[in-house]
């Protein structure tokens, strides 16, 4: 029997947890996703998506810090391969963050640096790109994911939805090898409010605990595949939906859903 969804809230997106620990947070997911290779296996079917939708821009929805978009560029290019140009975007625009990402890829990596609200993105932004979130449209309740995708059926060439776990606290177990290690060595490698993150990481168990905590939650809140296919039906046969599985190492694994318009 597949578990209920548990809308729960996690300390990365709470804005009355302390920005040190929200930061170290997303920046450890970062590297966690990034030392593990957790996304590689979306680079075949996330190229695939781009062709299919016939662009070379596509704009990361609700991209935090803009890990993903770095990921993927890099695993990308990696393979000799050009990668769409990722332009970065969010309610809450992590400006210093995003000016990094783009000084480490300024051929691959922009960003909006006003506010983008994911339920109704503005047709100057929008501009016929298609759109991506990855690892965090678990986030959204189900009313609010939906006007997501539905704002995308009405505005975008297409939307790439993935995530890196299924609805089961034990797929978090594949994130812990690296997890722990991208923990320890945040605040020696963090941009900034190093000493804060020294002292809740090493001084308390507030960031271990915090992390697992979300962990835990996020693998509750991620959508089935049912639910899915359950959101995008009212919104009729513009689009065309594929749904997929995602793999890695060790014995981890994630889905992809994502939509393009039909043609013809």
């Amino acid at each position: 029997m597949a578990l209920p969804r548990l809308q729960l809230f996690e300390f990365n997106d709470s804005s009355w947890a302390p920005r040190a620990l929200r930061d170290t947070i997303v920046e450890s997911l970062s590297r966690t996703l990034a030392w593990g290779h957790l996304l590689a296996g979306l680079v075949a079917p996330f190229e695939e998506f781009v062709a299919r939708a016939g662009v070379s821009e596509v704009l990361d929805v609700g991209a935090g810090a803009g890990g993903p978009a770095r990921i993927l560029v890099n695993e990308i290019r990696r393979a000799g391969r050009t990668p769409p140009r990722f332009i970065l975007t969010d309610l809450h625009p992590q400006i210093e963050a995003w000016q990094q990402a783009r000084a480490a890829f300024p051929d691959d990596i922009s960003f909006v640096g006003s506010p983008v609200d994911a339920t109704a993105i503005r047709p100057e932004v929008a501009g016929g790109r298609a759109r991506v979130i990855i690892n965090s449209f678990h986030h959204f309740p189900p009313t609010l994911a939906q006007r997501i995708l539905a704002d995308a059926v009405d505005g975008s060439a297409g939307m790439f939805i993935a995530e890196t776990f299924d609805r089961n606290p034990l797929r978090f177990a594949s994130f812990l090898p690296f997890g722990v290690l991208a923990l320890a060595m945040n605040p020696l490698l963090s941009g900034r409010d190093r000493g804060q993150k020294a002292f809740i990481t090493f001084a308390t168990p507030l960031v271990l605990a915090a992390s697992l905590w979300d962990g835990l939650v996020s693998t509750m809140r991620v959508y089935s595949r049912e639910e899915l296919e359950a959101m995008v039906a009212p919104l009729g046969d513009r689009f065309e939906w594929t749904w997929g599985r995602h793999h890695f190492s060790p014995g981890g694994s994630g889905y992809y859903f994502y939509g393009i318009p039909r043609r013809g």
